[in-house]
């Protein structure tokens, strides 16, 4: 059924930093859309002052005020990874449509449940993988996707982070491979169009000792093969003192297409003593705020259109899929197809 100019009424679950990034794109660039509900775990009064500046709706401690309200239509979940499977089955079930914010899970076997739940209900599920829809990303990828470069050979990214997350987020955030690298994998497919089969990661702890303490490295290189033949390069690392740097080059049999940082401004001052351009943006706050609006727009889209969102759960499956390989593959030290992983 085509919803064109159906006012969706929306809960949000989860008001930490991302969830209150979606709350205000709903409030106030999202089209035809009431925000009905906020559930967050703690209702603190910072939280209420926050939602008194803002205009936000009602707040709740329950996320069920949402999942069992019949107006609601669709379920925003921002919460904490270890919730999302459980969420999202609820709220399927209770005939919502969902997006969810990266990953879905940390577990294939929940996750593959989850997508089960998902098709059997017959729901719209959309994950937030938001760097595809930054303006420059996506240009990039409507360049190798039309052919303009031929067939893609090689695909590097660069993801490299200002600072590290504090030590207690590193002990819970499933490592470097599932809470940084996962952008990486979505992103290395988005622009090839083609999935991972073999996946060698290397890492080390070269920033801060307690990281490695955590049980987690703060700098990696890892090296795809696509089922399409074309290889990928990923480095990451928790810390660029420049700032947040993110890049994309997808090298192909008939050119070359990159995607470079954005600078704040095009301002260049060059004098007898040196040549100064300005800063790239600090961190992701500043690069991806638009690529927030753009993919909550999409999705409603798909919405009112009866479309299929990308990227799904079956893209969030994937994504955590090669997450798992790259681990593997780091500790053992050796290449490990994606095949050895899908069974777990």
């Amino acid at each position: 059924m085509i919803y064109l100019g159906k006012i969706f009424t929306v809960g949000v679950i989860g008001a930490g930093r991302i969830g209150k990034i979606h709350i205000k794109n709903l409030l106030r660039k999202i089209r035809d859309v009431n925000l009905k509900i906020i559930a967050d775990i703690e209702i603190k009064d910072e939280l209420r002052q926050w939602a008194v500046e803002i205009g936000a709706p009602k707040l709740t401690s329950d996320a069920y005020e949402i999942i069992n309200d019949p107006e609601i239509d669709i379920v925003v979940i921002c919460s904490s990874t270890d919730t999302h499977t459980k969420f999202i089955q609820d709220a399927a079930k209770a005939n919502k449509n969902v997006f969810c914010e990266k990953p879905i899970d940390t577990d294939i076997k929940r996750i593959k449940e989850t997508l089960s739940v998902v098709k059997e209900m017959g729901i719209k599920l959309m994950i937030g993988f938001n760097r595809r829809f930054d303006r420059n990303f996506m240009r990039c990828h409507e360049s190798v996707a039309s052919g303009q470069i031929g067939e893609p050979q090689i695909v590097k990214i660069t993801s490299r982070d200002p600072v590290p997350p504090p030590i207690a987020y590193i002990k819970v955030s499933g490592g470097i491979f599932l809470d940084m690298t996962i952008h990486d994998w979505d992103m290395a497919r988005f622009q090839t169009g083609s999935e991972v089969e073999e996946i060698y990661a290397t890492g080390a702890v070269l920033i801060d000792p307690e990281i490695g303490k955590a049980g987690d490295i703060d700098t990696a290189v890892v090296i795809l093969k696509f089922k399409s033949g074309a290889i990928g390069i990923i480095d990451n690392t928790r810390q660029a003192v420049y700032g947040y740097d993110q890049r994309v080059e997808v090298f192909g049999s008939k050119g070359c297409v990159v995607a470079d940082n954005e600078v704040t401004n095009t301002v260049r001052i060059y004098t007898a003593e040196y040549t100064n351009i300005d800063k790239i943006p600090y961190f992701f706050m500043e690069r991806y705020m638009e690529s927030y609006s753009n993919e909550l727009k999409y999705f409603f889209e798909c919405l009112r259109k009866n479309i299929e969102p990308k990227p799904n759960g079956e893209d969030g499956l994937q994504n955590v899929l090669i997450a798992l390989a790259a681990q593997k593959s780091y500790e053992e030290n050796r290449p490990i197809k994606i095949s050895e992983v899908e069974k777990f």
